[in-house]
């Protein structure tokens, strides 16, 4: 190592193996111009001027190594200025990165504990869901499997059409399971009065035929479904005919209650001819709608023949109440009379009350010359008894 002021330069350098290579190079020249000086003294002048160029050269070298110690002693201040700059704005950076990457973590923290939260809240929601799926997955197997069953089914039709009639029509008006003379029991006897009469309604559930038509693909199976839907119903309308409809003792005419919208729609979208036939046969075919709005009309019906039955009473009742509105206009009078009396003994009893009391005023007076001027008294004695 070769330390020239503050700098140290390494053998191997560059540029101290160029000046070495100089110097070596000087040395070797000087000891050539040495050995020829001594064979011919001519050639000292210009061995001289040689030396002088050497020298100079040697002089510029110098002055270069000079100007390369400043410059690197300048590079190497400039150098330590921008590293502690550089060390500075680093500085800075990494604690405007540290306090950024602090607010994010706390604002990941605050949405991740919210997102939580929330996840906890919709994880209930979805348990309290499937709960619910759960429990209505049961309802609709024991549905299939009353639908499945025909007695079940018909009892399902039952039900429903008992709470319909329940809600629609006063506990009096109606019979469930009843027994007609024949001996046939309705689902529902409705206690309408004559004319038209008691009717029926009794239930009915076509479901293996709509649900061969609702499974049908072909046209084939499509046409023979409907077929099949269609003798169903057309059995359930013969039947009904006639079990429930009896001369004399029902009305004349019954209902078939279809305990399903989607078949009651069926038949009249696409089977008109089977409603016409229930038409033909007097009996008309409801679903849980119109089941509804006819029992409606059937309760005003009721309404109104109850008011026709109740209409002599009501008359009776009008006229006691037209003999207690006399009685009373006759007491009244009565009353009034004896009202007039007293206010006449009244105006009597307050003039003799005013004469009463001006004779207490004279007598109190001492004024008795005036009282027997204007108010002579009787005289009691001996000669009025004469």
């Amino acid at each position: 190592m070769i330390t020239i002021g503050p700098y140290a330069f390494r053998w191997d350098d560059p540029l101290v193996l160029a000046i070495a290579a100089g110097v070596a190079a000087l040395v070797l020249f000087l000891w050539l111009i040495l050995r020829a000086a001594g064979k011919s003294a001519t050639m000292a002048e210009p061995l001289m001027r040689e030396m002088g160029w050497m020298a100079s050269r040697v002089q510029a070298l110098s002055d270069g190594q000079e100007r390369l110690s400043g410059g690197l002693q300048h590079v190497s201040e400039a150098q330590t200025v921008s590293q502690s700059a550089m060390m500075r704005l680093m500085e800075q950076r990494l604690m405007e990165v540290q306090r950024g990457m602090t607010e994010s973590l706390q604002g990941t923290s605050v949405r991740t504990a919210r997102s939580l939260g929330d996840l906890q809240q919709r994880l209930e929601a979805i348990d309290k869901a499937q709960a619910n799926i759960e429990k209505l997955s049961g309802n609709v197997l024991n549905l299939q499997d009353i639908l499945s069953n025909k007695q079940a089914r018909g009892a399902f039709g039952e039900i429903q059409l008992n709470d319909i009639v329940v809600k629609a029509l006063p506990a009096d008006a109606y019979t469930m399971q009843a027994t007609l003379s024949n001996g046939k029991r309705a689902d529902c006897l409705i206690h309408l009065p004559n004319p038209p009469g008691p009717i029926v309604i009794d239930a009915k559930f076509p479901l293996e035929a709509y649900e061969a038509l609702r499974r049908a693909k072909t046209a084939t199976e499509v046409e023979q479904a409907a077929r099949q839907l269609r003798l169903a119903v057309k059995t359930h309308i013969k039947a009904i005919s006639e079990k429930y409809i009896i001369e004399g003792e029902t009305a004349d005419g019954a209902l078939m209650f279809l305990p399903s919208e989607a078949v009651y729609a069926e038949l009249h979208a696409n089977h008109p001819e089977v409603v016409r036939e229930g038409f033909a046969a007097r009996v008309w075919i409801v679903s849980p709608t119109t089941c509804m709005a006819t029992l409606n009309t059937m309760r005003a019906v009721l309404k109104d023949a109850r008011m026709r039955e109740q209409a002599g009473a009501i008359r009776r009742e009008l006229g006691e109440l037209y003999k207690d509105v006399e009685r009373l206009g006759e007491r009244v009078g009565n009353l009034d009379r004896h009202f007039g009396q007293a206010a006449k003994d009244i105006e009597e009893i307050k003039v003799s009350s005013d004469k009463a009391a001006r004779r207490a005023r004279r007598l109190d007076n001492f004024d008795f010359e005036e009282l027997g001027a204007n108010d002579p008294a009787p005289i009691i004695g001996p000669q009025a008894a004469e």
